[in-house]
């Protein structure tokens, strides 16, 4: 088998397999809890790192919704078996980046990786998480080169994989779906909001060896799963969330 081939092989594996990834970055994330300490040893500064972390992950957040808010269906979204492209998507956060969905995963687990305050967290973590993701994209362009030829290479070839070249921006042409949004991304805030909530409670009993539940963190936890839920049954039990984006 050639090296083409393996990649591609192996990205189609990934893809498949990518919802573990955050099973794989708490490998790293656990032993940086270890080494947790209060920034300046006061509870001010670690409120102020906490919510610069959740910052830059809901920046993370807010690429995905860019996307998702303007896409048409069977392109972009969360489907874990074979790729889908029914349309090449060459507009919007696409014609500055080729990969704007990973672009925005990768700022969300930033905030994530950065939140035990350990210098080699994010280090190991976004390298992970490049490796990772590298081979997925690899497989995707290579499906995406063989559906659409000459169009896919023109666009592959003005714009970059994963870093944004802003020069390049052409409008959707789309209107923005809110409900299209609320439908395909609330699992990702609440992933988002409990995973910062974990490594809060846990990084407190690590340091002070007692559980305790920061009443902000409460409050963020319980307000996005009730969230969840609210939108989840929506979404399987109504068609209020139904966007026909064809």
């Amino acid at each position: 088998m050639s090296l083409r081939a393996h990649f591609e092989r192996s990205g189609n594996w990934l893809f498949r397999k990518r919802g573990y990834l955050p099973l794989l970055l708490g490998a790293v994330l656990v032993p940086a809890l270890a080494e947790f300490e209060f920034p300046g040893g006061t509870r001010l500064r670690d409120l102020r790192w906490e919510l610069l972390c959740l910052a830059i992950s809901l920046v993370g957040l807010g690429i995905r919704v860019a996307v998702i808010g303007y896409v048409p269906a069977g392109t972009a979204g969360r489907n874990t078996g074979d790729h889908i492209a029914r349309t090449l998507n060459t507009s919007g956060l696409y014609s500055v980046v080729r990969h704007p969905l990973y672009l925005g995963n990768c700022i969300m687990w930033l905030g994530v990786l950065m939140f035990p305050r350990v210098w080699w967290c994010p280090v190991i973590g976004i390298l992970g998480f490049w490796l990772y993701y590298e081979r997925i994209m690899f497989a995707e362009e290579e499906f995406l080169r063989r559906e659409y030829g000459p169009q896919w290479t023109a666009w592959a070839e003005r714009t970059p994989a994963i870093v944004p070249a802003l020069r390049g921006w052409l409008p959707t042409g789309r209107g923005f779906s809110v409900r299209h949004v609320l439908r395909r991304e609330h699992p990702g805030l609440f992933a988002l909001v409990s995973s910062l909530t974990a490594l809060e409670i846990l990084g407190d009993a690590i340091r002070e060896r007692r559980f305790e539940v920061d009443p902000m963190w409460a409050t963020l936890f319980g307000g996005s799963a009730i969230a969840f839920m609210i939108l989840r049954t929506l979404k399987h039990r109504t068609r209020l969330l139904h966007v026909d984006r064809s």
